[in-house]
């Protein structure tokens, strides 16, 4: 084997071991898990390139596990999510809140837990587990957004699907956001949202 090809394997393994790194810096299980998968399965090549096989069984489990994983997570949605009316002067909002302040923030840049007064919204819970909320208020026949937040191990899209399904049943048929960062933008437009402009963001709900 030549110089080249050992340096060339040696990127490869480098490569897999710094997806491998990031992955685990990621907020978003489902791309903790993705970045996990394809940092895996290179260094599985690589381990297998340079005959190193318990090396290569280990990151082959681990290819193996986190698909499971994400098979569990976007099956999850159909199982036992629920909604409940909340305020944002509640308590459970406030706790909320400070829990994950930090990361609502990397949502929404410029988030205030004061501009929650007077709001009102539903928190999805899946089992006993807080997945997220969503507050807001109403302004003619559109619910402008305040906050729509999902919780790091939920951050598939399922708890929006989730919400979004049922919000026209509480009489809420478009919602509006225009104070989102560009990690909310991005997950505005995967869900749908269409730019209206001055960073307004709206979704027309579907109506059974």
């Amino acid at each position: 084997m030549t110089m080249n090809n050992i340096n060339m394997l040696e990127m490869v393994g480098y490569l897999g071991s710094v997806l491998v790194i990031v992955s685990m810096l990621m907020t978003s299980v489902v791309r903790l898990r993705v970045i996990n998968i394809i940092g895996s399965a290179i260094f599985t090549v690589y381990a297998i390139l340079i005959k190193s096989y318990p090396t290569a069984f280990l990151n082959a489990c681990l290819v193996i596990i986190n698909i499971h994983q994400l098979r569990k997570l976007h099956q999850a949605p159909g199982r036992s999510y629920t909604m409940h009316r909340i305020k944002g002067e509640d308590g459970f909002v406030s706790w909320f809140v400070d829990k994950y302040l930090d990361d609502i923030k990397i949502y929404f840049p410029d988030f205030d837990p004061h501009l929650l007064a007077g709001s009102k919204g539903y928190a999805v819970f899946f089992e006993d587990q807080a997945a997220g909320m969503i507050l807001g208020r109403n302004r003619e026949d559109i619910y402008d957004i305040t906050l729509d937040y999902t919780t790091p191990a939920f951050r598939d899209l399922s708890v929006g699907t989730f919400l979004y399904k049922l919000l026209p049943d509480h009489g809420i048929t478009k919602i509006s956001c225009d104070n989102g960062g560009p990690n909310h933008i991005k997950y505005m437009l995967d869900m749908g949202f269409e730019n209206k402009g001055n960073n307004e963001y709206v979704k027309e709900l579907e109506t059974k």
